[in-house]
């Protein structure tokens, strides 16, 4: 199991932070198990249920939002059912308010609003999830894409706008949050040619 699951969330000493919803997620290698946590999940404590399904290669992701209790009473619950079936875990107690739309693929921004451009790749979703919380957190960009799993063999990965110096701010932070066997790679790309830009909207 990776050890991607934050116990404390600090706050960067460059400013405010707008605070999100709490996020909880459980990764398993079963199928059918996961839909068993999905169901317990929901039920012991009133949580939206951002994703459920399956993922590359044959695992099953559960991921739920809300107020911290809520969303720590439904994890612990999920951890419970998972049992040795969870392979990877991951609580976000107050999770950036860009997170969850980026989950929901709803952080798309335009051709003009991207300077640079950061793709941040990891092995796991928890890790990706973890990565682009610190990034967002510490710098100034904007999750322009964020892919978890879905056919790409179980990895994760996420691409960042905003000005150069901020966007390698946010590199650094995103890449320090997270265990060095967690990270695939990274590279940014200083003024990326608007036909690039244009195929991430």
């Amino acid at each position: 199991m990776s050890a991607a699951v934050p116990t404390s969330r600090s706050t960067p000493t460059s400013g405010a932070v707008a605070a999100g919803p709490a996020l909880a997620l459980i990764e398993l290698s079963s199928i059918a198990r996961g839909y068993q946590v999905a169901d317990a999940m929901v039920k012991k404590a009133p949580v939206a249920l951002l994703d459920c399904r399956p993922v590359s290669p044959g695992k099953f992701l559960v991921l739920v939002a809300g107020d911290v209790a809520s969303v720590d009473e439904a994890f612990r619950r999920g951890l419970e059912v998972a049992g040795d079936r969870a392979v990877d875990k991951l609580f976000l107690p107050q999770a950036h308010d860009t997170i969850a739309p980026a989950i929901r693929g709803e952080a798309i921004v335009g051709v003009a609003g991207v300077d640079s451009l950061a793709v941040v790749e990891t092995t796991t979703v928890a890790a990706a999830i973890l990565a682009a919380d610190a990034a967002v957190k510490a710098a100034g960009v904007r999750i322009t894409e964020m892919q978890l799993a879905r056919g790409i063999g179980g990895k994760a990965f996420f691409t960042l706008s905003g000005p150069l110096a901020e966007i390698e701010a946010g590199v650094e932070a995103a890449t320090g949050a997270i265990e060095t066997a967690l990270l695939v790679g990274t590279e940014t790309i200083p003024a990326p040619h608007g036909d690039l830009v244009a195929k991430l909207s």
